[in-house]
């Protein structure tokens, strides 16, 4: 199993507030699930907060003063902590991602952020913003390719995706782009730093053909499900859909090829993208 990632409360915003919740919450008598009945929250949603693994919202960082007799605390260092890079839609995802444990994904349409190269990264950020200027989308490379370092150390994140066939079928910046994007992904499964299964065309119907599903486990805090659309994304936290949505995954797994059938197909994929570009 992968280690702790420990937030250090000295260098993490979120760790230090959530040091705080803890302490606050423990002076006043309460446990998680109290707390939580409060703001109209989960008691898991507390312990995420306490963990560091979500970030606080402004509104819940007035009913925490509110209810824990803090003065102004949390809303002061809520909005201290609030600057992020990422889109807004996007940053309790990208600070939740940093912190998990496990990751298990399922990605009808598109290569999952994490296993993506500049170039494919750059085609997908051209499509979503056709009028933005060279730099923006400069920057927005960046900030997804910094994102896949958390796979150079697998023993600390397990990453278990399902790509659909369809999401390496669609030319997405032409075939030297896709060839170089599609051997990525079989490189990171062939050096074992994720575990890749391909969910074929020929698995016809299946569980997940509405969406996508991108859990996240981990250690100390309790497992959160992202659900994104078009410039839009939530983390949810609740036990019943998470664990819903952890059986649709399974079920996506058992659909899918094995990982040795997926690399001999990613493999013969990125030669097909390779040679159709140079015949």
């Amino acid at each position: 199993m992968p280690g702790p990632k420990d937030l250090d409360p000295a260098s993490s915003p979120r760790a230090m507030i959530g040091a705080e919740l803890r302490h606050a919450r423990e002076r006043k008598g309460l446990s998680q699930e109290q707390l939580g009945q409060l703001l109209f929250v989960s008691g898991s949603y507390i312990g995420q907060l306490e963990a560091g693994t979500r970030r606080m919202q402004p509104e819940y960082a007035r009913l925490l003063d509110q209810a824990l007799d803090t003065g102004d605390f949390f809303t002061r260092n809520c909005a201290a902590a609030a600057k992020s890079k990422y889109p807004e839609h996007f940053v309790e995802a990208a600070e939740a991602e940093a912190q998990a444990t496990a990751i298990r994904q399922y990605t009808p349409l598109l290569i999952p952020g994490l296993l993506q190269t500049p170039a494919y990264a750059r085609a997908v950020f051209r499509a979503y913003r056709p009028t933005a200027s060279e730099q923006k989308l400069d920057d927005l490379v960046s900030m997804r390719i910094a994102r896949t370092l958390l796979l150079d150390d697998p023993t600390n994140l397990l990453f278990w995706v399902v790509i659909d066939e369809a999401a390496l079928r669609r030319m997405t910046g032409g075939r030297t782009v896709m060839a170089e994007a599609v051997r990525r992904v079989a490189d990171v499964a062939r050096e074992h730093r994720a575990i890749v299964q391909v969910l074929p065309f020929d698995a016809g119907a299946h569980v997940a053909m509405e969406g996508s599903v991108k859990l996240m486990d981990f250690e100390g805090a309790p497992p959160v499900l992202y659900f994104e659309g078009v410039g839009t994304g939530r983390l949810e936290d609740e036990p019943s859909i998470v664990m819903h949505h952890r059986r649709t995954f399974e079920l996506l797994a058992a659909s899918a090829l094995s990982p040795a059938n997926s690399l001999v197909l990613l493999d013969a994929m990125a030669q097909d993208y390779a040679h159709e570009e140079h015949p």
